[in-house]
């Protein structure tokens, strides 16, 4: 093509294949589509995950490289990127749910799911019944004829109970519903849910999966080929797409999940363990301190307790205040998982959209703060702790 105009040439940069070797890290493929030679293989393409990459919001490179990555992780077999935690869980729930369904959720929920489900009560008619994350017989009492999913979360947002998987996803079997688990604060470092028996497994990849407080990305793991080819489909439909970008940093990131959350999990429990002996302190919401609803079930499941946990201040939510407007090292922001300590207000934040009851049900008072804890020295911590309880 020597005899191109320059503003043509501009247009077509050559792209020099690699023979020989393969690069040592992941490619960035930042590109919304890719050009054929054959308009019959393009064609197919529009059709299959398994196919040729095609389109970005089909697939892309990159982001397959990232879902292969965790999908193995999960010991799943397919996977899903989305662009963010909350694109995951409705691509599920938006999938697999039509006005007149049913399902059954356990009680304690992050937020932004509790006013998904919310929503699409009021405006599809879809039924949720509420059960404990550890009674399976609530769940097997709970379903009806038009249920058609569970939905759990390994460790919940913010009061760590933890799901008794095993025992909630064989009911689900039992009765022929599929199981959704949002692994987030477990991740597959120290959970994989569908060894327990779920059907699907939900990440917000933003939080530990990448690592670093730079990333907005979710992911859906998949036990089995049927329900990954349904909701492929669905998911480009929706368009809840991964950036090949964001996706490149969460592989990036998970090159150290391991370590980071062995970090992440010694300083929960340093800082848990202090607080549970202050007297300006009423209760202490971490798994690994006995005393804790799910310590016994958390004990056989995990490979550790998380990073994250929440403590309940005596003087209600002035002292909920006081105390997140006085930490110096810890940051005053929404979401978890980087290496950064952060703090917030469960029920003026990432509840906030729940009412009186609704808090109460998921056990959130107006003095309880959830803490994630980051990868800084554990006496560091605890010192800014210490004086903003002071």
């Amino acid at each position: 093509m020597s005899d191109l105009r320059p503003d043509t040439r501009a247009v077509h940069v050559p792209r020099p294949p690699i023979e020989g070797s393969r690069p040592i890290s992941v490619p960035i493929y930042q590109t919304s589509g890719f050009s054929f030679d054959d308009p019959a293989v393009m064609a197919e393409s529009m059709g299959r995950p398994d196919a040729a990459f095609v389109y970005a919001r089909y697939s892309n490179p990159t982001v397959r490289s990232l879902e292969l990555a965790v999908a193995g992780l999960e010991g799943g077999e397919h996977a899903i990127a989305t662009g963010s935690g909350m694109g995951a869980i409705n691509v599920v729930l938006l999938g697999l749910l039509k006005p007149g369904d049913h399902m059954v959720a356990q009680r304690s929920l992050y937020g932004g799911t509790a006013a998904m489900i919310n929503d699409l009560v009021s405006r599809f008619g879809i039924g949720v019944t509420y059960v404990p994350e550890n009674d399976p017989a609530a769940l097997r009492a709970a379903v009806r004829p038009e249920t058609r999913l569970v939905y759990l979360e390994t460790i919940s947002n913010p009061m760590t109970l933890v799901a008794d998987l095993p025992a909630m996803c064989a009911a689900a079997r039992d009765l022929g519903i599929v199981s959704v688990v949002d692994n987030t604060f477990a991740t597959p470092v120290l959970c994989r849910p569908l060894e327990h028996g779920a059907d699907i497994v939900l990440h917000s990849t933003t939080k530990y999966l990448a690592g670093h407080t730079d990333v907005l990305g979710g992911l859906a793991v998949f036990a089995g080929r049927e329900l990954y080819d349904r909701l492929w489909h669905f998911a480009i439909e929706l368009g809840a797409s991964a950036d090949p970008f964001a996706a490149w940093l969460t592989v990036r990131g998970l090159a150290t999940l391991v370590l980071r959350m062995e970090r992440h999990c010694s300083n929960a429990r340093h800082l848990a363990t202090r607080l549970a002996e202050h007297p300006a302190v009423t209760a202490v919401h971490w798994p690994g301190l006995p005393g804790h609803p799910s310590y016994e079930v958390a004990g056989k499941l995990l490979s550790g307790f998380g990073g994250v946990f929440s403590f309940d201040l005596a003087g209600g939510r002035a002292a909920g205040e006081r105390f997140m407007s006085s930490v110096r090292l810890a940051l005053l922001a929404p979401s978890l998982g980087g290496v950064e300590t952060l703090v917030l207000h469960p029920a003026s934040t990432s509840h906030r959209a729940l009412g009186p009851e609704e808090l109460r049900r998921s056990g959130i008072g107006e003095g309880t703060v959830r803490v994630a804890a980051g990868i800084e020295h554990p006496e560091d911590l605890w010192a800014d702790v210490s004086q903003a309880l002071t």
